[in-house]
């Protein structure tokens, strides 16, 4: 399991320059060691967004402290979602929102809810304008991927808890599980991907070669056949059927899979026998 991160990879991850990070990290109140913490990361994330939205250091600094006070014991500032909103900076933990600065609640005030104002449940969440989104975890999770694997899973994990209907980060995170063979969570992440993007070639595509691995070469041939009749271009999906049709002694269907296979698919390129990637931008709903 991967616990830190140098400098140089929390910069590139953050895509800040040398002196932006360094401003990041006096923000933050962490020390200027060499290694961070996933933690670290997600602070040094919050403080970069809310330096983008003008709000000086020393204010971020003092504000921290604040906050440290008056978060519960059991409870970290990584775990909230701190934005700007004007010129105010807001907590949110998912029942309350507050301005640290003066410890001061955000109410909801229009008149037929007067009566249950006091009850912090019925507070208004805010847009995360500044806080950790379902974007800004995807976009963390794929940073993360070669480095710490588990991070990422986890970073898609909280990507998925603000907008479930994500099909890209199941996708992903299925992936992720799949490479780390836990092919039980792996298929659950593909399902969840097809309801929400049935349409989608990938899911189905990934689906297929989850069913290859754990020996079901009949799920994973309909798989296949099922993103191919969503894309019929998907060159890939041609070759993986075209080896399953010769492994059960399919010859015709072998050498026509394959044939579309080689005619979509470039010369120099290697079929490959893994899940690709998704893209955020790609279907969701």
């Amino acid at each position: 399991m991967r616990t830190h991160f140098t400098t140089r990879e929390v910069a590139r991850i953050l895509d800040v320059s040398g002196a932006r990070f360094r401003s990041c990290l006096r923000a933050s109140l962490l020390s200027g060691g060499r290694h961070f913490t996933f933690q670290d990361l997600l602070l040094l994330k919050t403080t970069k967004g809310l330096l983008d939205a003008q709000v000086p250091i020393a204010r971020i600094r003092k504000m921290l402290h604040s906050l440290k006070r008056q978060l519960p014991e059991d409870q970290q500032i990584w775990n909230v979602t701190i934005y700007a909103d004007g010129r105010r900076v807001v907590v949110w933990d998912g029942t309350a929102r507050w301005q640290p600065d003066s410890g001061q609640f955000l109410f909801d005030f229009e008149p037929r809810r007067m009566t249950r104002q006091l009850s912090l449940k019925q507070v208004i969440p805010p847009s995360p304008v500044m806080g950790l989104t379902a974007d800004d975890w995807f976009e963390l999770a794929s940073e993360l991927e070669r480095q710490s694997p588990q991070e990422a899973r986890h970073a898609y994990e909280e990507a998925l808890k603000l907008d479930p209907q994500c099909a890209a980060a199941h996708i992903n995170l299925g992936r992720l599980y799949q490479e780390a063979r836990q092919f039980h969570r792996a298929e659950a992440c593909y399902r969840a991907a097809l309801q929400h993007a049935p349409e989608d070639a990938l899911p189905h595509f990934n689906l297929g070669v989850l069913m290859e691995e754990i020996g079901q070469p009949e799920a994973a041939m309909k798989a296949y056949r099922d993103a191919l009749s969503r894309d019929k271009s998907f060159s890939d999906a041609h070759y993986n059927l075209a080896l399953l049709h010769e492994a059960r002694g399919n010859k015709s269907d072998a050498i026509r899979h394959l044939r579309a296979a080689q005619k979509l698919r470039s010369p120099s390129r290697e079929s490959p026998r893994k899940p690709p990637t998704a893209p955020r931008s790609g279907p969701s709903a």
